[in-house]
């Protein structure tokens, strides 16, 4: 797909470093701010839209982006709102991340006035990525999902964890922005550290880190990240709704699955691909060696699939 684009408002990337690296800084404006983002490679044609997983952000390609547009391909990588460098939802609003996934592609695509787009997603980021072509069927041409098949289940457990999590979110609302924790740079990272160790190494986290973090005029740190996004209890599916959106997937789909990588049930992630291949175009099935984040630790590997993969277009 080499369609021009239109609309992108560009910057130059962070400390000037978007012309050695090959990516732009771009603000999507919003409602209620703007999208943050890195366009990678060329802006003479239309790129995949790169959607990070839960509290992380759109560094989460910075190892796999460049892999890509060696490749001729460009990236437009983005943190979703509140991650990143993305304005936060209002005060009082909710993030019901799995369906906000639906409504902000739509804006994206409106925004830059694309006919059909291409979607590349970890986690969180193939959710959204599978809701999508779900939802709009005829206008996704491919998606490629990493460690992900669909959505994430918990309709048993709704009613034991949704009212400590609605207290935790009022709480986490109405906290005054004076009293929101700071950190030592190091602090930050051994917090970051000890919450990815199980799924991506060391340099994997400082890169995550680099977009993850605001310095504040005391030369104290802040995680980025809207900490109303530890809270999204609402929203979740049942496990006919996600087969139910599989039967809808009608484009080519690659599922890069890591080795371990997450501890998602094998069947039930083998049944929503089983369900989807049978009304999509095409399922290629991989498996890397890896830890969730995989794209990020062992983005080589994961790059060789994809091109193999987007080889046939």
């Amino acid at each position: 797909m080499t369609q021009p684009i239109n609309g992108v408002n560009g910057c130059n990337g962070v400390n000037g470093k978007s012309e050695s690296l090959d990516y732009e800084e771009i603000e999507i404006p919003v409602p209620w701010g703007i999208i943050s983002g890195k366009w990678w490679g060329s802006k003479e044609q239309q790129p995949f839209l790169a959607l990070h997983g839960w509290q992380d952000n759109a560094n989460t390609f910075d190892n796999l982006a460049p892999l890509l547009i060696q490749e001729g391909h460009s990236i437009l990588a983005i943190d979703l709102p509140g991650h990143g460098r993305s304005s936060h939802y209002p005060q009082g609003t909710y993030y019901y991340i799995f369906w906000d996934g639906i409504h902000l592609i739509r804006r994206i695509v409106k925004h830059f006035k694309w006919e059909k787009i291409d979607l590349l997603g970890h986690s969180l980021g193939g959710i959204m990525s599978f809701l999508y072509a779900s939802v709009y069927p005829e206008e996704v041409g491919k998606y490629i999902s990493i460690d992900i098949a669909g959505p994430v289940t918990k309709s048993e457990k709704t009613h034991q964890i949704l009212g400590g999590s609605v207290d935790k979110f009022l709480e986490f609302d109405n906290l005054d922005e004076e009293k929101t924790p700071t950190y030592t740079y190091q602090e930050a990272f051994d917090i970051y550290k000890k919450a990815y160790e199980k799924n991506a190494n060391e340099e994997s986290c400082r890169i995550l880190l680099e977009r993850g973090l605001k310095k504040n005029e005391d030369g104290s740190y802040s995680f980025a990240r809207d900490l109303r996004l530890k809270v999204c209890a609402l929203g979740f599916f049942t496990v006919d709704q996600v087969m139910g959106f599989a039967q809808c997937v009608k484009c080519d789909v690659l599922n890069i699955r890591g080795n371990p990588g997450m501890d998602f049930p094998p069947e039930r992630y083998d049944a929503v691909l089983d369900e989807i291949e049978k009304t999509c175009g095409r399922l290629v099935r991989k498996v890397v060696p890896g830890k969730h984040h995989l794209h990020l630790d062992n983005a080589k590997d994961v790059a060789n699939v994809i091109i193999e993969f987007l080889q046939d277009y």
